[in-house]
């Protein structure tokens, strides 16, 4: 599944209630081969400032239309993702 800007996508939480989240962007690292995902809660789109998440995500390879999440734990990663958003809002403000 191609993920593009403004893409919805249904994430449950840890008691298995469902949030809708709006797909900010999706990179790749090609040294790692991972993929991940950054997105908002739909309800806090139009918000001024946002809580944005992030994850790493593999797509099931019998099934286009779902992904898994991964938590991000380690600080490398963090640091890989933070560049990212700091990356895409510096292009988004100029």
């Amino acid at each position: 599944m191609a993920l593009e800007k403004e893409e919805k996508i249904v994430i449950p939480d840890e008691n298995g209630e469902e949030h809708l989240f709006e797909v900010l962007f999706t990179f790749d690292v090609d040294k790692t081969e991972q993929s991940y995902i950054a997105v908002v809660p739909a309800e806090q789109k139009d918000n001024e400032e946002v809580e944005v998440f992030a994850f790493r995500y593999e797509e099931k390879e019998d099934d286009d239309e779902n992904l898994s999440l991964y938590q991000i734990e380690s600080d490398e990663e963090w640091e890989m993702v933070e560049e990212m958003l700091n990356t895409l809002s510096d292009e988004d403000l100029t």
